[in-house]
């Protein structure tokens, strides 16, 4: 079921979990990541999301509008009220890929709802180290959009330790936004759509394989 913060009860619940032990280590990062950095406000990650204990980092561009406090859940959730959500539920879904499986991050995780410069994308970089250090049994990185797959490769080159002796399987696709799909080619569209299906159901393939090898 989609869109669920909009339940009154649900939304609650998550406010209520927010420093449940699996996401505890991310949502106290975030709460250090706030105002004493000076660039602003940013979401906790839904306790509904497996936070530290995740298996996938799921990466986009930055927050969207439905994160914020008041006027949105106050959460990164692939159950927010917003068309973005709705189609990661989807698909994740669809590729039995369950919410406890994977962590929502931002290449740039304050709130600025644009495409972030060069220089926040650095510093996006840096926090992904952090909250990489804080996932280990990460397995899977799903880069959503070009700032997702530009702040992947800022951390390899700035931050190589972060991945050193780790085997995450990284896998790029489109955002899955509406903006994606802006392109007059009606093959194109098609294409970039069936793109992030398979993508999705390459993220799950690799979960279940990997599970299937373990001890």
């Amino acid at each position: 079921m989609a869109r669920r913060m909009r339940e009154e009860a649900f939304q609650a619940e998550q406010e209520q979990e927010r420093y449940a032990p699996h996401v505890r280590p991310v949502n106290e990062m975030v709460d250090a990541l706030r105002e004493p950095e000076g660039r602003g406000w940013m979401p906790y990650v839904a306790p509904w999301h497996g936070g530290a204990e995740a298996r996938v980092l799921s990466i986009l561009r930055d927050p969207g509008p439905k994160t914020l406090d008041g006027t949105g859940s106050g959460f990164l959730c692939v159950e927010n009220d917003d068309p973005t959500a709705e189609l990661q539920a989807q698909i994740f879904e669809e590729a039995g890929i369950a919410p406890h499986d994977v962590t929502p991050w931002n290449a740039y995780p304050w709130y600025i709802n644009r495409a972030p410069k060069a220089t926040e994308l650095q510093a996006g970089a840096k926090v992904l180290e952090q909250l990489l250090g804080l996932m280990p049994r990460a397995e899977v990185v799903l880069l959503q959009g070009n700032e997702a797959q530009d702040v992947w490769r800022r951390l390899l080159k700035a931050h190589p330790d972060a991945v050193r002796g780790r085997t995450l399987e990284v896998v790029s696709t489109y955002h899955p936004g509406k903006q994606a799909l802006f392109v007059r080619d009606q093959d194109e569209r098609a294409r970039r759509a069936q793109h992030r299906i398979d993508s999705y159901q390459k993220v799950g393939e690799a979960l279940r394989e990997r599970a299937a090898v373990q001890p």
